[in-house]
């Protein structure tokens, strides 16, 4: 029986990379979606296709309102940035940052862990090409995997072993935008099929000018490879 693993999967390039980089290691992948009231919803089409294309065991929908909270561009009625350089993109953290957006997913990635028995939750994070979010930062991973040992029931009976019952993982968390696309593309990730653009049409062409286009766009470019993205 191989083993198990549960997957952060939004939609987007980077988590279609770590489930497919999940898959190549063995693992059976569950994936855990959220709908959490974003304007951007078309990632959770785009994560059901990317979940079907590779092979994952299961498809998790949670829904849950981050509107109440507000305080992000992608949950409240505030204008998301556009065509900022890239200077600006890393040296600050802008208002598409979603409130512990995060941490939230992550708990409750823990808990469905304790229940599927899974040993890892993948995260597709990443820290260099990051758009400046707390929540993507090494920092903030190793601190999590040690909270979630210490605050759940298959961790605290592991650390009697002096074992850790679950572990995150971040393959992506070092890699260049262009280094993730050349590792999916190697794994046979369809980037057609992913979603990225913070402010898409109604139909679901990106904007190629929010914070999340331009670093996709840019990540294709170095890569060279074709840039599967449908622009409005």
């Amino acid at each position: 029986m191989p083993p198990t693993a549960i997957i952060l999967l939004s939609g987007g390039l980077d988590s279609a990379t770590a489930l497919a980089v999940a898959r190549a290691e063995g693992f059976r992948c569950h994936c855990i979606c959220f709908d959490y009231g974003q304007r951007h919803r078309f990632e959770l089409q785009a994560a059901q296709r990317v979940a079907a294309s590779l092979h994952a065991a299961e498809f998790l929908i949670f829904k849950l309102d981050l509107r109440a909270f507000g305080g992000s561009a992608l949950t409240a009625d505030i204008e998301v940035p556009k065509d900022r350089d890239a200077h600006a993109i890393s040296s600050e953290i802008p208002v598409t940052y979603v409130p512990a957006r995060n941490l939230v997913f992550l708990s409750i990635a823990s808990g469905l862990a304790e229940v599927r028995n899974a040993s890892c939750i993948f995260a597709g994070v990443n820290a260099v090409d990051y758009s400046g979010y707390p929540d993507c930062r090494p920092e903030f991973i190793t601190s999590f995997e040690r909270t979630v040992n210490l605050g759940t029931k298959a961790g605290v009976e592991a650390m009697k072993r002096d074992a850790r019952a679950i572990e995150i993982r971040t393959p992506l968390i070092d890699l260049s935008k262009s280094d993730i696309i050349r590792r999916g593309v190697a794994l046979g990730v369809d980037y057609s099929l992913t979603h990225s653009c913070y402010d898409p049409d109604e139909s679901g062409g990106a904007c190629g000018s929010c914070d999340s286009c331009t670093i996709r766009a840019a990540g294709f470019k170095a890569a060279g490879v074709s840039d599967p993205t449908r622009y409005r």
